[in-house]
């Protein structure tokens, strides 16, 4: 919203002294956000002056064009007091004109330097100026002629055209409409100053009658209130006036002609959107209602809408006339042969200009006031004063008849006490205060012992609950008031037992060389058939979103490692030499009960309907992915590197579950998008909860990442479960340790880890730790087998073992594993 200073000095007795700038700086703390200030003469400097056309003589030129060489008397501005010559291309203007001349040494916007020059065979010394060269406006059809009263040649041209007024733009938050008006925003500045106000809707205004035009009201509740008043006579050649031309364009608004001038001069004025229709063109009485289905309008934008049956609508005799409180319709539009005018002041439900303008993607400056709602009793004085400039500056005659339809709806009153606003702000403000900033808001007060019952004024719809008083109060006694109280800290509280872990599983990670990243949880097909999943994937079925980012990702992820592949390969492309990133995030696996119940908003719902919400929906598990590719290994002047593969990642779970507290299982599997050779099936207590891996060839050429590529993708959740909150320390024995070793033979099909199990189950207590060193091949061991050799570690807490204690255990675990895996020792 942009207003002009001098429009706000002309509602409010501000000190003469105020600049714009403190001005803004006292708006902004009462809630109108500064978003510029302009200044139109800045960009003008040189001698900008009123000039008198003596003569103007015609010349036609070779090219087609004629010019004029004028004769302009600029009083002393030039020094001399002799008449000045230009030569000017407009021809808008006659002998005994005043016109708006820029003599040599001015500069014009743009850094436009102005000189004297022969131009057409002439001497030009300066230039006689239009709307669009000044910076005033988009006309650049004719020069500016002045009123016979603006002054006298050579007279500063300054202030006549307003280029010394200074206009504040403001940025209006949604639920302050009544600051998109001259009104409400120098009601804030009086406010600010405790200056004198005048309310330009505070009018006189005549009573209803029964000769106003016909208005009737179907649904008062889209508009409780409608006044209609008709002028006559109107001159539709009738110009604007110059103050309100300069006013309309340094609010941003661009003239048009009288009738519509007026209508947008008056909304920025009052705040009450007005609309004109051309009252030859009506037929029959005026009917607001709902649309109907299939009913059509061709707005005053040309285009043709089909209506819904929520819109309310303005009608005659011949249908839809317009799109009640957004635009009109282009039937009863004002044109250039409008001589008379019936003026609509209209007061609409702001819900429903909300929904509508939405709807139709339609915005109009009338709009944007309704929909946030407008003071519905100034609909008659909005209506008299347009009225009022349509009579004034059109030649028109006001009809007698004034029609005023339904009441403006009543205010709830709010009841606060009186010591609200000081424990909500934590500043000192006492009854008195509150009393006083809420009287000075407009609010209407009943004062008890402890409370006081406010009613908001009309233009104030956004004030509905004590909090919103109490708010009025701490912005008018100054939000710089508050007082700066770091907040206690609340004893016996901390992270949670789930925070805490993550931040563990974030460090053991990080610890290990990964790089935490975010994706899109946003899946399509594609991203499955990349993955190699069979059709009938569970990981497949996911929950699809009502309205997705994207068409081609439309459901919500059941697998974090599309994204995290994507990452991956991202980072390699652009020169990564290796790679390691995890992601801990929601999957989502659908319900399968329906869609959810929508419920009302007026009150709780019940445990029961609450039971029936949860049920539907999809359950969420939080999920951590691992994806190691390139070099795990830095190559360098030391030698080569080593690249990631299955270990790696099979690795980083053990790890993870080492820093929990947790004994991680491990057992060959196969499962996509894993290779089926080498993929690891990850399990606690015999309860699986993920995979790690190489991923299967297809996988990494779908993605573009190098052959044995590494990943994991586990339940964090009910790794979290399982784990210790707190992990006990390492224990020491002061007493040496044994060592044995054994070398086992097993099929090629068993895995160590099966192996290794059965070695630590067989050894007992005594068994410290166990390491698989060596694994062979070949001739010596048979075809279709293979030779694990494990490092087995003997110790105990409170003696030296003895050779028979130690071969004791040795051999328990050998013959557990002969027994379980069918181990032969070598």
């Amino acid at each position: 919203m942009k207003a002009p200073v001098s429009w706000i000095r002309e509602y409010v007795d501000l000190p003469a002294d105020v600049s714009t700038e403190d001005l803004a700086a006292r708006l902004t703390a009462l809630g109108l956000k500064l978003e510029a200030i302009e200044a139109p003469g800045d960009q003008i400097t040189g001698p900008l002056v009123i000039g008198k056309v003596l003569t103007m003589e015609p010349e036609p030129q070779k090219n087609g064009k004629t010019i004029n060489w004028c004769s302009v008397d600029v009083g002393d501005a030039n020094g001399t007091g002799e008449p000045q010559g230009i030569v000017c291309g407009a021809h808008n203007f006659a002998p005994g004109d005043l016109v708006v001349c820029i003599l040599p040494g001015g500069v014009l916007p743009g850094n436009f330097e102005i000189s004297a020059r022969k131009t057409y065979g002439h001497l030009s010394a300066g230039m006689i100026c239009s709307s669009r060269e000044l910076g005033l406006g988009d006309d650049h059809d004719g020069i500016i002629v002045l009123p016979a009263d603006a002054g006298a040649p050579g007279d500063d041209a300054f202030a006549v055209l307003g280029l010394d007024d200074e206009v504040i733009e403001f940025e209006i938050n949604p639920d302050r409409a009544y600051a998109l008006s001259l009104r409400g925003i120098a009601r804030e500045a009086a406010l600010a100053y405790a200056a004198p106000y005048r309310d330009p809707a505070d009018r006189k205004v005549p009573e209803p009658n029964a000769d106003g035009y016909p208005v009737e009201i179907d649904d008062p509740t889209g508009c409780p209130v409608f006044v209609a008043r008709k002028v006559t006579g109107f001159d539709p050649a009738a110009p604007s006036p110059d103050w309100m031309v300069r006013r309309l364009t340094q609010a941003g608004m661009r003239p048009i002609s009288l009738a519509v001038d007026v209508t947008n001069y008056v909304m920025l004025e009052i705040g009450r959107p007005i609309h004109g229709y051309d009252a030859d063109k009506l037929q029959g009485p005026i009917r607001v209602r709902r649309a109907t289905a299939g009913e059509r309008l061709t707005t005053l934008d040309g285009v043709d809408r089909a209506l819904s049956v929520e819109d309310l609508v303005v009608t005659d005799d011949s249908g839809i006339i317009g799109l009640g409180g957004v635009m009109g319709g282009e039937a009863t539009e004002m044109s250039s042969t409008t001589t008379s005018v019936l003026v609509e002041a209209a007061h609409w439900d702001a819900t429903s200009m909300f929904r509508t303008g939405k709807r139709h993607k339609l915005t109009s400056e009338a709009g944007k006031r309704n929909e946030r709602g407008v003071d519905p009793l100034v609909t008659p004085a909005a209506a008299d004063r347009v009225v009022e400039l349509l009579t004034t500056y059109g030649g028109g005659t006001a009809d007698a008849g004034v029609t005023v339809v339904g009441t403006a709806p009543e205010r709830e009153a709010i009841t606060i006490s009186y010591d609200l606003p000081a424990r909500v702000t934590g500043m000192p403000i006492d009854a008195a205060t509150t009393v006083t900033n809420l009287e000075a808001v407009g609010c209407v007060l009943d004062k008890q012992d402890t409370t006081l019952t406010a009613t908001p004024p009309p233009w104030r719809p956004d004030l509905t609950d004590p909090f919103d008083l109490v708010e009025e109060v701490a912005r008018i006694v100054g939000y710089d008031q508050v007082p700066s109280v770091l907040p206690r800290e609340a004893t016996g509280r901390g992270l949670t037992r789930e925070q805490r872990l993550r931040r563990r599983i974030g460090r053991t990670l990080a610890g290990a060389g990964c790089v935490e990243v975010i994706s899109f949880p946003f899946v399509g097909e594609a991203a499955f058939d990349a993955l190699g999943l069979p059709a009938d994937d569970v990981l497949r079925h996911t929950v699809r979103l009502a309205n997705p980012l994207s068409s081609e990702d439309p459901s919500y992820t059941t697998t974090l490692l599309p994204g995290l592949l994507k990452a991956a390969a991202r980072n390699l492309g652009r020169g990564a030499t290796g790679v390691a990133l995890f992601e801990t995030g929601t999957v989502a696996f659908p319900a399968d009960r329906g869609p959810a119940p929508i419920y009302g908003v007026d009150g709780r719902p019940t445990d029961a309907e609450l039971a029936t919400l949860f049920e539907a929906i999809p359950d969420q598990p939080l999920h951590l992915a691992v994806v190691l590719t390139g070099e795990r290994e830095r190559s360098g002047w030391w030698g080569s590197g080593r690249q990631a593969d299955w270990s790696d990642a099979i690795g980083l779970v053990r790890r993870l579950g080492d820093e929990l507290g947790v004994e991680v299982e491990v057992t060959s599997a196969a499962r996509m998008p894993w290779h089926p050779g080498r993929c690891a099936q990850v399990s606690v207590g015999g309860v699986e909860f993920g995979h790690a891996g190489e991923l299967h060839p297809k996988v990494c050429t779908a993605y573009g990442l190098p052959a044995r590529s590494a990943a994991v993708e586990i339940d964090l959740d009910f790794l979290m479960r399982a784990a210790r909150d707190v992990t006990p320390g390492p224990q020491f024995s002061t007493y040496p340790l044994a060592k044995e070793d054994v070398a086992l033979v097993v099929a090629e099909e068993v895995t160590a880890a099966e192996v290794e199990r059965a070695l630590r189950e067989g050894a007992g207590e005594l068994l410290e730790s166990i390491r698989l060193f060596d694994v062979y091949t070949g001739d010596q061991v048979g075809a279709g087998h293979k030779s694990l050799a494990f490092a087995l570690r003997f110790r105990a807490p409170d003696r030296t073992l003895t050779e028979e204690e130690t071969a004791a255990a040795r051999n328990a675990a050998v013959a557990a594993a002969a027994e379980r895996t069918g181990a032969v020792q070598r």
